[in-house]
């Protein structure tokens, strides 16, 4: 059975998902293909929306994509509710990042000082003012810092209601996997799939290479890019309330413990998450007990009451990171080949700018300047430069 589209979409995580939606909102005819949808990275995350705090310092560039991404979030957010019908939990409280000694509190007061440069909102705190926000924290707290521009979104919400936006919008979908791009004089034409199967292939005008951590098993796109793409194993937990207990926490809560950060994110029915691990695991998907030990331990740290809470699921997943802890977005030196991945842990965040930006290309346009140093070029002109 013949399969023809003007757009193929090789993954269907929030990156993908967010492409076919805009794309297919610009009146272009879209496939999505992915083979487990659901056990994708942006469903195993706790959804912050922070663009200093996942950014690295020096990473300048980052940096400004974050803080583009933040301020569009809002909107897309509130579109993708109007269109869908339904709550994808967004919640603006802030969060609150506390410190137990002083070596952290000196980090904390850094990041702090950092992020005024860039015109975000700090408001310090002293351990009083912090438990008025957080009646749960840690007797030894020794202040904090309330980020009020650190958001969260419930990430499983929010990529039920892509999914549900682009079928709305008439994007079709495949249970299968692309395992190469079809070129013919210089140009892309389609995709090869998986299975073989009664679809074999599917001709298009473009394919958008958006599948994560697998994005560099895709045969066709160049060497380079698919070398510059690796999976960055995280595990965390959900904690649900038990029978009767109001909710523990407003915010989402920061903190480091033994050096390590440690987050617990709150969601509007009363289950937090705690988070994560970053492991460089390859492929591997795993939980382990030593993972889920650390991160309760953690947790229980910043807040006690974390013990009482019963454990819902412990969950891992692969963050596709790359060389530079950059996403990679953009053209590819082969007509109608686009790439979209490599968000590492700023997929949630970045994935309306990247939808964005894939729909600028997609039309003929160019996206904003924020995306220039995140082109692909800059690791296949590496390749052609020795």
């Amino acid at each position: 059975m013949a399969v023809t589209a003007d757009v193929v979409v090789a993954g269907g995580g929030v990156i993908g998902t967010a492409i076919a939606w805009r794309a297919a909102s610009a009146g272009l005819d879209v496939v999505v293909v992915d083979p487990e949808s659901g056990n994708a990275a942006s469903l195993v995350a706790a959804g912050m929306l922070a663009p200093v705090s996942e950014s690295m310092f020096g990473e300048d560039a980052l940096l400004r994509l974050n803080l583009l991404a933040i301020q569009r979030f809002a909107s897309f957010a509130a579109e993708l509710e109007e269109v869908t019908g339904h709550d994808v939990g967004l919640r603006r409280e802030g969060t609150l990042a506390v410190a137990y000694d002083p070596g952290d509190h000196a980090a904390l007061m850094r990041l702090t000082a950092f992020r005024r440069s860039v015109g975000l909102d700090a408001e310090e705190l002293d351990s009083r003012a912090c438990r008025r926000l957080e009646a749960f924290l840690a007797p030894d707290v020794r202040g904090g810092v309330l980020f009020a521009g650190d958001w969260s979104v419930d990430n499983r919400r929010y990529a039920a209601g892509l999914r549900q936006a682009m079928g709305s919008a008439g994007v079709r979908t495949l249970r299968d996997r692309v395992v190469g791009v079809r070129a013919r004089d210089g140009r892309a034409r389609g995709v090869r799939l998986a299975d073989g199967g009664a679809i074999g292939t599917i001709d298009c005008a473009t394919v958008v290479v958006a599948a994560g951590c697998w994005s560099g098993r895709v045969a066709g796109l160049p060497d380079a890019l698919r070398a510059a793409v690796r999976p960055v194993k995280g595990q965390l937990l959900r904690l649900r309330l038990p029978a009767g207990m109001p909710p523990v926490i407003s915010h989402t809560v920061r903190a480091t413990v033994r050096g390590v950060d440690v987050y617990v994110v709150p969601r509007a029915d009363g289950e937090m998450i705690v988070g994560a691990t970053c492991e460089e695991r390859g492929s591997d998907r795993t939980v382990t007990a030593g993972a889920v030990h650390d991160l309760l331990h953690d947790a229980m740290s910043v807040l006690p009451v974390t013990s009482e809470l019963i454990l819902a699921e412990a969950c891992a997943g692969l963050r596709p990171g790359t060389l530079d802890n950059g996403p990679i977005v953009g053209t590819t030196g082969i007509d109608g080949l686009l790439v979209a991945t490599g968000h590492y842990r700023n997929g949630i965040l970045l994935s309306p700018v990247t939808a964005d930006a894939a729909a600028a290309y997609l039309i003929g346009q160019r996206p904003p300047p924020e995306w220039e140093p995140f082109a692909p070029q800059r690791f296949t002109a590496q390749v052609r430069a020795r």
